[in-house]
């Protein structure tokens, strides 16, 4: 058991480089080479690797060469730690007494290229491919790659020099939400970062993250008082194409089939219809509508709103623009005509179901009607009013900055013409109010 007193000089002499000092105490007592333990379970090689002492590392390595391999209580060997200051020469001699410490991860489930490549130490990367460049393709936690962590810590030089060395495969390489480094990179507002992405890797398109957003979807998402560089990131990002539209074909696909059924349905009525002419009724016309009017009406209203909603969002979907304001009006879309060709299907079912067990079916049918309309209610949050609330802050801080609002398209300017209009109308209604209350106001308070 080595003394407190002995572990602290051992301690000192590591760190400031005392290498005689060292010599002499380990001649004493050869066992604390090996013996001693600072806090976190480290050992001499962890203590002079954190410091930058190149002589007390070599004088150690030489001493005992197994203290190379061994881990702290995060799981650190002495070369992520040396990998972590950027210690280029210490890296380099413990590479050569440890070199399988490369592919060693810690408790964070990062190797030293993940380590250096964060911190953004250039000449210790390169020192580390010297060795292998296998230990930069291996991914950490969800399944992020080295330029993930580049770009989530800011570090530019360092990725253009892993992109130089690794190639271009790992720039497309996507994350556990489906997001390449554009994506991050978009997210975490790094303008230089995107410029060199597009101007040199020559990125041509934009892609789908596993939410279905793309890059310039994530840019109008980001909080404005953040997004400084919005505008250049923008001009940027117009420059590339729209993302595949694999998933945009199968939401038309499927958009394509409830309109078919919805316009089937309205043409030919669950129960048909009349064949001839009477005082009661005419040919042509649906049996339900005389044998079940409340039941008949919801189907209306029902294969309406699925038709409706199926062409606005295969328009939507058609235009291909990356708008969010338009993503928003086609997402709700799609899930209004799911909506209604469900409740389509199910006041079909009550029409054509014997009498014994049309009760239930029309209680479901009334429960679902009102369910529906809630659905309204938040369809139009989400696909109106939430867009709108997002151009209004745009249009004044657009106003607040002097921009010129004459260089966005036609139907943005006419949205900000009608904002215009209501909040001229809204200050004159609380001017005129102001005029008639406020000396009431003012006498009571």
């Amino acid at each position: 058991m080595v003394s407190e007193v002995v572990e602290r000089k051992l301690y000192e002499t590591a760190s400031r480089g005392d290498v005689a000092t060292l010599v002499r105490l380990l001649e004493d007592d050869p066992y604390l080479v090996h013996g001693v333990s600072f806090p976190c379970s480290r050992n001499l090689l962890h203590i002079a690797a954190m410091h930058g002492q190149t002589s007390i590392v070599e004088a150690v390595a030489n001493l005992d060469p197994q203290l190379a391999w061994s881990l702290d209580s995060q799981q650190l060997s002495p070369l992520h730690i040396a990998a972590m200051k950027g210690h280029v020469e210490i890296c380099q001699k413990l590479l050569s007494v440890a070199p399988e410490a490369c592919w060693w991860r810690d408790c964070h489930d990062m190797n030293p290229v993940h380590i250096a490549a964060m911190k953004g130490h250039v000449e210790v990367l390169e020192s580390l491919f010297q060795e292998s460049l296998s230990p930069a393709m291996e991914r950490v936690h969800r399944r992020e790659t080295v330029l993930h962590l580049c770009v989530k810590h800011g570090q530019l030089r360092t990725l253009k020099v892993l992109i130089e060395k690794l190639g271009e495969e790992l720039v497309h390489a996507t994350n556990e939400d489906g997001e390449t480094i554009m994506h991050l990179a978009v997210r975490f507002n790094q303008f230089e970062t995107i410029q060199y992405l597009v101007e040199n890797i020559e990125i041509k398109s934009q892609t789908f993250n596993s939410m279905g957003k793309t890059e310039v979807q994530i840019l109008n998402d980001s909080p404005w008082n953040i997004t400084t560089s919005y505008s250049e990131i923008k001009r940027v990002l117009s420059s590339l194409k729209a993302p595949p539209i694999h998933n945009m074909k199968l939401a038309d696909s499927m958009m394509m089939l409830t309109a078919s059924i919805a316009f089937q349905n309205t043409m030919n009525p669950p129960g048909g219809v009349w064949q001839d002419d009477t005082p009661s009724h005419k040919a042509g016309e649906a049996v339900i509508a005389y044998t079940h009017g409340h039941i008949y009406d919801h189907l209306v209203e029902m294969n309406a709103i699925t038709l409706c909603s199926s062409l606005i969002a295969m328009t939507v979907n058609t235009n291909g623009k990356s708008d969010i304001c338009a993503s928003r009006v086609g997402w709700s879309a799609m899930h209004l005509a799911i909506v209604a060709f469900m409740l389509c299907y199910l006041t079909s079912i009550v029409v054509i179901s014997p009498d014994t067990i049309e009760k239930s079916f029309e209680l479901a049918l009334y429960a679902d009607v009102v369910l529906l309309r809630i659905w309204y209610f938040y369809i139009g949050y989400r696909g109106i009013f939430i867009p709108l609330r997002m151009w209004y802050f745009i249009w004044k801080r657009k106003i607040r900055r002097g921009e010129d609002l004459t260089t966005d398209p036609l139907h943005i300017r006419i949205l900000y013409r009608i904002f215009q209009s209501l909040e001229t109308c809204m200050l004159q209604r609380l001017e005129t109010w102001w005029l008639c209350w406020g000396p009431i106001v003012n006498f009571l308070f």
